[in-house]
């Protein structure tokens, strides 16, 4: 069951302009609030098994994130969609948000198998960035799964993106970012080919690191 509700919004010069349902707004932010919750207790659950009983831990850091209204707005004007509470629980996929830094690609698979086998998180969709990088060179493993939200009088399931990356993947990405809204997606020429040879290196650099790893734990 998906919740419904309906709520016009849009820019302004002010900035952001709600409707007059502001109260059906606050409620699927809440839903999406608990939906990281509950995914992020999740993935720390995880997280202390491998340090207190596999004294291996795959997950350098996590961190949640819930999209923000203008964002929100901006990808549904990018899909030709209405500004509208329905369209956004139906195409905005992204608006709770999970990533998970690792140190090697290896943890990376390892880590969505994990996240897959849990029973009460259903697997909605994968992108493998990783196998298939985008044309910027972007890398990254995204899963969307949709979790049960237990409310006081029905069962909402609400979906959550989960990005998994390495430490250097992270990094790449997040001046990737900043480069972005800088330039406003439009990057000139010779930053974006900068990118794509950081990219590149940044290949080199988990490869390595990765065959450093499996040399060291043929000593142990």
């Amino acid at each position: 069951m998906i919740l419904v509700l309906r709520m016009d919004v849009q820019l302004s010069e002010n900035g952001f302009e709600f409707g007059e349902d502001a109260d059906s707004w606050q409620a699927v932010t809440f839903l999406y609030s608990a939906a990281a919750k509950e995914v992020m207790t999740k993935l720390e659950i995880l997280n202390d098994e491998f340090v207190k009983i596999h004294k291996y831990n795959p997950i350098e850091h996590i961190k949640s994130r819930i999209k923000t209204p203008v964002s929100i707005v901006k990808k549904l004007k990018r899909y030709g969609k209405d500004t509208s509470i329905a369209n956004m629980v139906e195409y905005v996929n992204d608006i709770a948000g999970i990533r998970l830094v690792c140190a090697f690609t290896s943890d990376i698979y390892k880590l969505s198998e994990m996240i897959g086998r849990q029973n009460d998180l259903t697997v909605v969709s994968i992108k493998d960035y990783i196998k298939n990088p985008k044309a910027s060179g972007y890398k990254s493993y995204h899963m969307i799964v949709s979790v049960p939200i237990f409310m006081s009088d029905r069962v909402v399931d609400t979906k959550v993106e989960i990005q998994i990356r390495t430490i250097a993947m992270d990094f790449w990405a997040s001046l990737e970012h900043k480069i972005y809204y800088k330039f406003e997606g439009d990057a000139p020429g010779d930053i974006s080919q900068g990118l794509r040879d950081c990219a590149r290196m940044v290949s080199d650099l988990d490869a390595k690191m990765l065959s450093l790893n499996e040399e060291i734990n043929k000593y142990k």
